[in-house]
């Protein structure tokens, strides 16, 4: 008697397998090679009309419309920053921005401007950067009149309590106590101090000495010198008129006095080009932590296209060089990044580096740095380049998720004197790079035989000394104590 094959699934299973057999192997090839998969055309993004305005104060108005909710946004730039603060005040920017509104106004206190805040569902922030201050306001469409009135006081008249400045210094000391915690920290730290200098002012942070010499009067001083009417640009997007906002803002700020804008000019980066080996050491540790770079540039460079896609192709996280080369094909990273950084006004860092164990220290150092020596001696390959671009041109549309993200850019934009469609001009640019200039871009960006190389870690655990990548300099970062 022939013996029967039965098959012990369930009717439905049983179909899908017959089906599944059923396929010819040609037929799924086709289906599974994403390679031969065609997509139309992405649609260009459509980017909505603001409206410009200056008041009669000289403060500079962006206007969107936007009724799809009942809200309304504002945000505020003020040309200020901590590059023009003193170096024996290091920190004063930072605690001015912020007891402007923890300290409240001469009217009510922080405390009063909190819970009147929180009764109508609505935020006023402020802070001061690097190189910009910024306002920010959220707030229902109905109580947009309320908003307004707490961001001018705060702005026009901050009332910089003592008790706010001692808790926002108390806060400062505290982050000085810690900021040798974290290795990752120190590295970045100390590798901008290697790339600015020192005492530049990209580069310098706290000490409890520059902390515990700020005075109320400084506070006063410093917002009295840049916050005015003619120094600051606002912009507003939400559920209102455009023409009833306008009135609005002004009947706001009236009698606020404009301000003498004989600002100097943000420091000069003045970059010396060396190749320098720097350890910090750190006994506690069983891994290091590596930066390896140089300067960078500014986006503003012509090459900045070129060096957009030869910053994804070397560092762009899975798809990058440095990430299939030294962490996954040679095993040596935790971690491994790479981002050639472009300012608007001035020069970014160009950095490299990894998290790896103590024993493959040098080891690692001489991969990432063969990276970017191949960036410099042959054009990338017709695949890495048309993913770069990929990712760029897939990703664009995301730079218009909301009308807040639209005009705070624009905002940006003309803070720093690029044209409002820069983004787009950037995009076609992107569209039209080669492999030539992205080769030629590198070649005259990347000088990988003259890079600063730093390291946080143990150096008796290392599988070489440092010494042999060349003279090793010790970095100390002992955080110096109160009073000197």
């Amino acid at each position: 008697m022939r013996s029967q094959r039965v098959c012990h699934l369930s009717p439905v299973l049983c179909a899908v397998a017959v089906l599944f057999l059923a396929v010819s192997p040609v037929t799924a090839q086709r289906a599974t090679d994403h390679m031969q998969l065609k997509y139309p055309s992405l649609r260009d993004v459509v980017v909505p009309e603001v409206q410009r305005v200056t008041l009669s104060n000289g403060m500079w108005l962006l206007l969107l419309e936007d009724h799809e909710l009942p809200l309304i946004s504002l945000s505020g730039r003020i040309r200020v920053g901590s590059i023009y603060e003193p170096a024996d005040k290091v920190g004063l920017a930072d605690i001015t921005g912020e007891v402007m509104r923890t300290g409240g106004t001469k009217s009510r206190t922080g405390d009063e401007l909190d819970d009147e805040l929180e009764q109508i569902a609505a935020s006023v922030e402020t802070g001061i950067g690097q190189d910009s201050g910024y306002v920010s306001v959220s707030v229902l469409k109905e109580d947009i009149g309320k908003g307004l009135g707490i961001l001018a006081d705060v702005l026009m008249h901050p009332a910089f309590r003592q008790d706010k400045i001692e808790l926002a210094k108390m806060q400062h000391r505290s982050a000085i106590a810690r900021r040798n915690d974290s290795p990752r920290s120190i590295a970045s730290r100390e590798f901008d101090k290697l790339i600015y200098g020192p005492e530049s002012v990209y580069a310098r942070h706290t000490e409890y000495a520059t902390i515990d010499s700020i005075t109320r009067d400084d506070l006063v001083a410093f917002h009295k010198r840049f916050f005015g009417p003619n120094n600051m640009m606002l912009a507003v997007w939400g559920d209102f008129d455009a023409q009833e906002m306008i009135a609005r803002i002004e009947k706001a700020f009236d009698g606020w006095e404009k301000i003498d804008l004989d600002l100097p000019p943000s420091p000069e980066v003045d970059y010396a080009w060396r190749a320098t080996v720097n350890l910090v050491a750190r006994g506690d540790l069983n891994q290091s932590n590596i930066y390896i770079g140089h300067i960078g540039g500014r986006m503003s460079d012509p090459d900045y296209a070129a060096l957009t896609l030869m910053n994804h192709i070397l560092g762009g996280g899975f798809t990058g060089r440095l990430f299939k080369n030294v962490r996954s094909r040679q095993g040596l990273a935790y971690s491994v990044f790479g981002t050639y950084a472009t300012r608007y006004d001035r020069p970014g860092v160009f950095a490299m580096g990894c998290q790896t164990k103590s024993e493959s220290t040098v080891h690692a150092i001489e991969a990432i740095r063969e990276e970017a020596r191949k960036m410099t001696q042959e054009e990338v390959t017709d695949e890495e380049l048309e993913l770069a671009k990929d990712s760029y041109l897939n990703s664009f549309v995301f730079n218009f998720d909301s009308t807040g993200q639209i005009i705070s850019r624009l905002m940006t934009y003309e803070y720093y004197g690029y044209p409002p469609d820069f983004l787009q001009q950037t995009r076609e640019r992107i569209e039209k790079v080669t492999k030539a200039d992205v080769l030629r871009a590198a070649r005259a960006h990347l000088r990988p035989d003259v890079l600063q190389i730093l390291v946080v870690g143990r150096p008796e655990d290392f599988d070489r000394p440092l010494s042999t990548l060349g003279e090793v300099r010790s970095i100390d970062v002992t955080i110096l104590p109160p009073g000197k």
